[in-house]
């Protein structure tokens, strides 16, 4: 099993290029099955989520043809089973995605029920109420949401939360049925819009993405498209943090800045120095930092993706701050492991209460979940000594070269795989 492990101490200082946003991508994948002739995606992440999605794809029939590390090519004409059934996409979150795309497309579709991060119930019953709505049945048998359709038309549809999603499932089923359907309480994150375009750019007719109320005309087919994918804001938001969190000066690079205002508006709240370029954040933190509080929400809100990182960085701001999660309910899982370093974080229900503290210590922790993994990361960068993070697997699903990132950015941090390394590891570092 691999481990980061990291020695921590110094600030991180430099340059780092963030790459394509993977919740974007997990949707902008599963849509481009639905053309019947190629597509090419451009600055896809190569991370373990899509690499899963992609396999699932090929499996069923559909051309993959991986160019480079960054782009793909993806021709969904010879598509021969409905079925996506195997062990790799019950570990993805995103695979709902194929089940909108599939039943969009062919009007029926059987995918394996979705895991993921055990971050809290994530139920799709919004789904579910959506394909129903577009005309389909829904059953949820021997493991498998079996979704199908004599044929799908457009209608009235409100979302009683506003779920990334049901939002993107809805509009992948839409985009091919009969007539107009309109998605009111639709979520409004930057990923929404970019599936919106991806799908636009194939022949959609979507306005309305990045409101709250999404409408679709149908259209009988989907065509070829070239398309990049926006950058991802979560990864950009952690290398800010950890910019925080280790009184460094980074430069994000590749982003869209207004994506990041949620997060610039806490770090310039806490007393750092955020500068906003055209496609780039600079974040530098230079003085004592000080105690916030926040609470998570959907889109322009703080997102719950990043509560882990600032979390993290609050532990060494001076003052009392509060966190409270309104999206996750397990969201504070990682808590435990921090203390372990000698934070001070007291959780009740949904809030977690933060202490500042002069120093966190080095010590063996696991990433529970993706985003919790990164902030063990970032404690981990901060802290005096040696850190071991173990079940790096979760953070990989995520992240592209975080490790490698980070050292070029100063941090000492090496991927291994056994203890000989770790205490290979711990000799080089002295």
């Amino acid at each position: 099993m691999e481990q980061y492990v990291i020695k921590g101490g110094n600030p991180l200082v430099g340059e780092v290029e963030i790459g394509g946003a993977k919740n974007a991508a997990l949707g902008i994948v599963a849509a481009a099955i639905m053309a019947d002739e190629t597509v090419t995606i451009e600055n896809l992440p190569d991370v373990r989520d899509i690499n899963v999605l992609l396999n699932a794809i090929e499996c069923i029939g559909a051309i993959v043809d991986r160019v480079d590390s960054h782009t793909v090519r993806i021709n969904g004409r010879y598509i021969g089973s409905l079925c996506v059934d195997n062990e790799y996409i019950k570990k993805i979150r995103g695979s709902y995605y194929l089940l909108g795309a599939l039943l969009g497309k062919y009007k029926k579709a059987e995918v394996a029920l979705p895991g993921g991060c055990n971050i809290g119930s994530r139920p799709i019953d919004q789904h579910i109420k959506g394909f129903e709505a577009l005309g389909a049945t829904v059953d949820i048998e021997y493991g498998l949401i079996i979704a199908e359709a004599e044929r799908l038309r457009g209608s009235h549809i409100f979302l009683d939360m506003a779920s990334v999603g049901a939002t993107i499932n809805i509009m992948l089923a839409a985009v091919m049925a009969e007539g107009r359907t309109i998605i009111e309480n639709a979520a409004k994150e930057p990923h929404v819009v970019d599936v919106a375009n991806f799908l636009n750019s194939m022949g959609a007719n979507i306005k309305g993405a990045g409101t709250d109320v999404i409408r679709i005309r149908g259209v009988a087919s989907l065509h070829k498209t070239e398309y990049s994918i926006i950058p991802d804001q979560i990864e950009a938001g952690t290398f800010m943090f950890a910019a925080a969190a280790t009184k460094g000066d980074i430069m994000v690079k590749s982003v869209i800045p207004k994506h990041l205002e949620a997060a610039s508006a806490k770090l310039l709240e806490i007393g750092c120095e955020v500068e906003e370029f055209d496609d780039a954040v600079r974040v530098v933190a230079a003085k004592q930092l000080r105690q916030t509080h926040l609470k998570t929400l959907t889109y322009p809100g703080f997102p719950t993706d990043m509560q882990p990182q600032i979390a993290t960085t609050l532990t060494l701001c001076r003052g009392t701050s509060i966190v409270t999660e309104s999206i996750f309910e397990n969201r504070f899982k990682y808590v435990d492991e921090l203390s372990r370093m000698g934070a001070k974080i007291k959780v009740e229900g949904n809030t977690a209460i933060i202490e500042g503290v002069e120093k966190l210590t080095g010590a063996r922790v696991n990433a529970l979940d993706l985003r919790a993994g990164a902030s063990m990361v970032i404690a981990g960068l901060a802290a005096e000594g040696i850190t071991v993070v173990e079940d790096i697997v979760y953070i990989q699903r995520g992240y592209e070269r975080l490790d490698e990132k980070l050292r070029s950015l100063g941090g000492q941090i090496e991927r291994v795989s056994s203890e000989k390394e770790v205490q290979k590891f711990r000799l080089m570092v002295g």
